[in-house]
């Protein structure tokens, strides 16, 4: 910037092209600053070519996602009042809540089988089950038993469709979508397959749900997302719809990721697990059985959320096609140009975090606020944040103080765990935790 010091391009900010694409890529926290004041009232964010793609090439809805100018913020302002709102979040509480304790009595059940007095495993795909179960309950209000011993295959099938679907987008971000159509090639067929799937269950799911909602006249509980979008009136049947898939597609891996990598961070640090279990015991202790008082008092364990989508970020970056010209570093960067917000690379750099490969929680929480301006972006920010954003956040935190309640959490093996590019970041192999049971002290007569 003019005055600051004329630091060199290349420390805070660099262009780069990667494949038929040019950006232009920032680090430094008060460029980000910069970035998101001047993002406009519409911004735009980069669409993955492959989705774009599928979605072109099949004609299929979009919803937030893909949309742009005014049509995303009609869908943005519609879904931001169900799904952003501290009311929202009251009447997720007791939906989330049962999901996660639920949880918890198949890692009990476990304990039981394995006959050791701990559990001991690879748990990464009940941690997607989870994730779907508690997405698909915010949205329809129902449960579709994810977590039960025989589980839906149907509902299996979507779980799988995600994943295969952030997997083959990866080798089509380098290339146009199109060579890969063109040819027939094995990784767009299987792309096609992935959302394939993903669009007819949640076409199938919202049909379902919706069919029994109009039967339905008594509501004595809350009924979902889906209902209230419908009730409300303000986007059509078919928007509903778009949208509804959108965040069933982009709720399962992104959750059950950023919980995997926080049991293994705390597995790892078990002076930060203890902190964190004592902080919701105390929370306990406080607040009973009132789970809306509770999340009011765990800021550490809130803190620790942060501190994993720092370390392990759900996304490499944030982006941004810039409104206008935009000066950062002294240097003009013109208007449409796509800035990418490298938040990998800023959660490990000591420059913007002390002890960076240190998980510390603590470093959310101090009185020097400069020390996290702008640097929390594990779910973007400004009007274009994720959408999903306070249901993920409530569900990990809820997860969690069932977690510390009742289990120890350790790690078999110390030995570091690396980073995969599956278009989002996952561990490069099977995590295996162990769980023992936990039972608080008792005060002595």
């Amino acid at each position: 910037m003019p005055g600051d010091g004329g630091r060199r391009m290349d420390k805070a900010s660099r262009q780069e092209k990667l494949g038929n694409m040019e950006s232009v890529f920032i680090i430094d926290p008060e460029d980000v600053a910069l970035l998101f004041k001047f993002e406009g009232s519409t911004p735009e964010r980069y669409c993955i070519p492959p989705w774009v793609a599928y979605h072109q090439h099949y004609q299929r809805p979009i919803g937030v996602l893909f949309k742009k100018s005014g049509a995303w913020k009609k869908d943005r302002l519609a879904l931001n009042q169900e799904v952003m709102t501290p009311d929202a979040m009251k009447n997720f509480i007791p939906l989330l809540d049962t999901v996660s304790q639920d949880f918890i009595s198949i890692l009990h059940r476990r304990i039981k089988q394995q006959g050791s007095g701990k559990f001991s495993g690879d748990i990464s795909d009940d941690l997607f089950r989870f994730a779907f179960e508690s997405i698909t309950n915010v949205i329809f209000g129902e449960r579709l038993g994810m977590l039960e011993e025989i589980v839906d295959p149907e509902a299996q099938r979507f779980i799988d469709a995600v994943y295969q679907m952030f997997q083959t987008s990866v080798p089509m971000l380098m290339l146009p979508p199109g060579l890969f159509r063109l040819f027939r090639t094995k990784t767009w067929r299987d792309h096609v397959a992935a959302w394939d799937v993903i669009f007819s269950k949640a076409e199938k799911y919202t049909q379902n749900f919706y069919l029994d909602l109009r039967q339905k006249r008594d509501f004595s509980n809350y009924p979902g997302v889906l209902y209230r979008l419908l009730e409300n009136n303000k986007l059509l049947f078919e928007d509903v719809k778009a949208n509804i898939t959108e965040m069933l597609a982009g709720g399962v891996d992104t959750t059950s990721m950023t919980l995997q990598w926080h049991l293994y961070e705390m597995a790892r640090s078990l002076r930060v697990q203890e902190m964190l279990r004592e902080e919701v015991l105390a929370a306990r202790r406080q607040a009973g059985e009132d789970m809306s008082r509770m999340l009011q008092l765990v800021p550490l364990l809130k803190a620790s959320i942060k501190e994993t989508l720092r370390l392990h970020p759900i996304s490499v970056t944030l982006q941004r096609y810039l409104a206008n010209d935009l000066v950062l570093q002294d240097y003009m960067i013109p208007a449409k140009t796509l800035v990418q917000v490298a938040v990998y690379a800023m959660g490990q750099d000591p420059t913007f975090f002390l002890n960076p490969g240190k998980f510390d929680p603590t470093r959310w929480l101090g009185k020097n606020k400069d020390l996290i301006h702008f640097r929390n972006l594990g779910f973007g920010w400004g009007i274009r944040q994720c959408v999903g954003r306070r249901i993920a956040e409530l569900e990990m935190t809820l997860f969690l103080i069932h977690i510390l309640e009742n289990f120890r959490v350790e790690i078999q093996h110390l030995n570091d765990v690396g980073t995969t590019f599956n278009l989002i970041l996952m561990p490069d192999q099977p995590i295996f935790f162990t769980f023992r049971p936990f039972t608080p002290d008792l005060p002595k007569a």
